[in-house]
């Protein structure tokens, strides 16, 4: 069982936003324009901003339809991110199309850094999605280049103009993120500079958040719950609750029997699957698969004990992870 070659297909995983989210990988690598400090999936391996069908269509469509087939946990919403930035897919806007004919009913959603939202083609085919969770972490240029840390030719004002663009043109709903490392995008400017920008914006909610998991690189902290809370009564005081998907969007599936030995090795492949992309605490990993956390702990301990998943402690928290060397 290897976790070289992780799936494109990855939970149902648990998110606060979104529900039980089903995952799409568009990249299948760490491809991405940014290479941020915080990334929890690890050092950007090539960092470009060139859009070229990196997993096409046919290919990524066809794993979902034989997912789909066989039995699956149930799922609220599908997911387009992964292990880069999605929008670097150009096949983007046929495996939105594809998603809707194979799950019909079911919102679609993309997470983005926005790294290309100046570009009217990637706009375009955002616009096809149901939900926009794009990111924009500072607006103070020093602090946007040390902690996105772009390829070249990415402009921090054409992604502010091009997120405004794509809000007029994007008739779904967005929800932007802001992540604040302590010293890095903390500054009372960059904070009076996103309020403005989200004021001007006007997104449907704004979630502040920082690192819950081990980064890329070492300079990379959290911040502290009182700048948290400080960037949240400015960026967000108005909040929407969590979103909430109709009861008739969701995707049901007969539930898996972990007790045999397929059910076993299906629950082997999605925790696999989903520490490749992001490292995860016990109970994390628990909440997001919908898995009991002592067979879980079993599992993972197996899974250490032969090399397939590490294991590392950030603040009294232990973390599994494989997959990011």
């Amino acid at each position: 069982m290897s976790v070289e070659h992780p799936g494109l297909i990855f939970g149902p995983v648990r998110s606060g936003r979104l529900g039980a989210s089903l995952g799409l990988d568009l990249l299948s690598a760490k491809i991405c324009s940014f290479d941020c400090l915080y990334c929890e999936v690890g050092a950007t391996r090539a960092l470009t901003t060139k859009r070229k069908p990196y997993v096409p269509a046919d290919k990524l469509l066809g794993e979902l339809a034989y997912w789909l087939f066989h039995d699956h946990p149930e799922f609220e919403v599908v997911t387009l991110g992964g292990m880069g930035e999605p929008t670097l897919n150009s096949d983007m806007g046929r495996i939105i199309e594809g998603v809707r004919e194979l799950v019909p009913g079911v919102p679609v959603a993309v997470l983005t850094n926005s790294s290309l939202v100046s570009d009217p083609q990637v706009r375009a085919e955002l616009c096809q999605a149901d939900i926009l969770l794009p990111s924009m972490d500072a607006l103070v240029p020093l602090e946007f280049n040390a902690v996105n840390r772009p390829a070249g030719g990415v402009s921090m004002v054409d992604i502010r103009r091009g997120l405004l663009q794509l809000r007029q043109e994007f008739t779904g709903r967005m929800y932007l993120e802001v992540l604040v490392l302590a010293g890095v995008n903390d500054s009372e400017e960059n904070l009076e500079r996103l309020a403005a920008f989200c004021a001007e914006l006007g997104p449907d909610r704004v979630d502040v958040t920082t690192m819950t998991r081990p980064g890329a690189y070492p300079q990379a902290l959290p911040a502290p719950p009182a700048t948290l809370e400080h960037f949240r009564q400015r960026l967000c005081p108005l909040t929407a609750s969590q979103v909430e998907v109709p009861e008739k969007a969701r995707h049901f599936a007969p539930g898996l029997d972990n007790s045999t030995g397929d059910g076993l090795h299906t629950m082997s492949m999605r925790v696999l699957d989903s520490l490749a992309r992001r490292p995860q605490t016990l109970s994390g990993l628990a909440s997001a698969l919908g898995l009991p956390e002592e067979p879980l702990r079993n599992l993972l301990d197996e899974l250490l004990r032969r090399g397939l998943v590490q294991a590392t402690e950030l603040q009294g928290d232990i973390f599994y992870f494989c997959g990011r060397n």
